[in-house]
């Protein structure tokens, strides 16, 4: 039985045209939709058109990562709010930030989020990141968009599992930038806030950072939003932008190198064609481009007629924008989250990798037990995640917080080129971090229907032997 859509979606004016979808499930998430909702009608012509983005100050992306039900949501919402009283910002109320159904019906962040503002110095994106553990999918997407990140931590609770997750993430995707936002401070007393920021700066330091020197700002987000209680309400809000603008130096872009764009979402377009969103990593795109979508073992070429930042039209993206390209000739089903938008016949997509990785000890958030070669683990990269084979050069296993040459045979091949970070989970947790050292020969045919065959009864019950002798091996020396 087909599954009926209705989907409004809205033009810069406020009219709606009604897009009706059969025999596919489409959940869009409005706030990526609104860096290209101009997209969805073709521009009035004349002066009095769809803006136009004004490019005058620099661009620098930004989020908020954190535990669920900490505060990010509303942070995000208080920072629109506080700007918009300068001019600086359009107000988006928390249900504009969480607008999915589900999220709603949850009251929790599932999909990162895209929120625009600009503070005298700088024009921000920012992304409010899911804390919840089943989203921490999304949150690595997210969170490998950023150049900058505020980690908010409720005074209430203290360092909880998602805080460590998401600070040993960015640590691995390589967000040295940070500001901690202790939330909620008028719901617990003074000596609890010091003891929170004690545990927050030993964290800090436990994975990597200078927890010493690590700037912190102490207030309310819903005090903020509520006009109440200025001093730890509107005023930590423009401290926290303040010190952002100070403390965060300017991205270095790679505007010299062809374009790269990882896919985030993917919309269809009633009349106009697909759109793609996600954050340009490389290179400028110009309109008009030609290009090429890439990955998944796919490959179509294409022509970007139309490119939004945040409903205003760009002749001309850079590296370091989150925008929505409209690509003639590929219909919705022919692109995926994952793929990427690139020059064409300068990137490809790859199954078979050579990198160095570093595997993370317990303490760090990952496991006790060694990783033994030929095992399998799920690869996070830029927008994309496939299951992917290791195989440890040189030796048997790999222990926690030991290095190593690993060759990854990927299930799917992916677009990754020298130098590109990448982190492996297993059983819910991120096990390793590795950097892509050498691009090897596709697998052969052969080597391919192995891989996707996977193993034999007998292979993996050989593979269940060993790795119980290893576990009863751990568990008499803990004795």
């Amino acid at each position: 039985m087909s599954t009926l859509i209705l989907a409004r979606i809205f033009n810069g004016a406020g009219t709606s045209a009604i897009s009706l979808q059969r025999n596919r499930l489409a959940v869009f998430n409005a706030t990526n939709f609104n860096l290209i909702r101009s997209l969805s009608v073709p521009p009035p012509p004349g002066p009095g058109g769809a803006k136009v983005f004004k490019r005058d100050k620099p661009h620098m992306n930004i989020g908020t990562i954190g535990h669920v039900d900490h505060g990010k949501t509303t942070l995000t919402s208080a920072i629109t709010k506080i700007l918009a009283k300068q001019k600086l910002a359009k107000v988006k109320e928390y249900d504009e930030i969480d607008n999915a159904p589900e999220e709603k019906k949850r009251g929790i962040t599932i999909n990162t989020a895209h929120v625009e503002y600009e503070t005298k110095k700088r024009h921000y994106a920012h992304m409010d990141c899911p804390g919840h553990a089943d989203y921490i999918k999304n949150m690595i997407t997210g969170a490998n968009q950023m150049e900058g990140a505020i980690l908010v931590v409720a005074a209430t609770d203290g360092v909880m599992p998602q805080t460590r997750e998401h600070l040993t993430l960015a640590k691995q995707i390589g967000i040295d930038n940070m500001i901690v936002y202790i939330n909620k401070v008028d719901a617990a007393d003074d000596e609890m806030v010091e003891l929170v920021e004690m545990e927050i700066r030993e964290l800090l330091t436990e994975l990597g950072y200078d927890g010493d020197k690590m700037h912190f700002v102490k207030g309310s987000a819903l005090a903020a939003m509520e006009d109440k209680k200025p001093e730890i309400g509107e005023q930590s809000i423009e401290q926290l932008m303040q010190m952002i603008d100070e403390v965060f130096p300017d991205p270095v872009r790679e505007v010299d190198k062809p374009f790269l764009l990882p896919i985030e979402h993917v919309y269809s377009i009633q009349g106009r064609g697909t759109v793609v969103t996600g954050r340009l990593e490389k290179g400028i795109i110009k309109k008009n481009s030609e290009c090429e979508v890439i990955g998944y073992g796919r490959q179509h070429k294409s022509v970007i007629t139309g490119i939004e930042m945040f409903k205003k039209i760009l002749n001309e993206s850079q590296a370091g924008d989150n925008l929505g390209a409209l690509l003639r000739g590929v219909k919705r089903d022919q692109v995926r989250r994952g793929m990427a938008v690139v020059k064409p016949g300068e990137y490809r997509a790859v199954d078979h990798v050579e990198t160095q990785i570093y595997m993370l000890k317990k303490e760090e958030g990952g496991k006790n037990l060694p990783f033994l070669s030929l095992l399998r683990g799920h690869c996070f990269c830029r927008t994309w995640d496939c299951a992917v084979e290791l195989n440890i050069v040189g030796k048997d296993m790999i222990m926690p917080g030991e290095d190593a040459k690993v060759i990854l045979k990927i299930l799917r091949p992916m677009v990754m080129e020298k130098g590109s970070r990448f982190t492996i989970r297993d059983q819910k947790k991120t096990i390793m971090t590795g950097v892509v050292t050498n691009l090897l020969d596709d697998l052969t045919p052969e080597e391919r229907a192995k891989l996707e065959k996977g193993r034999t009864k007998k292979e993996r019950e050989e593979m269940e032997k060993r790795m119980k002798e290893i576990e009863e091996g751990f568990a008499e020396k803990e004795k």
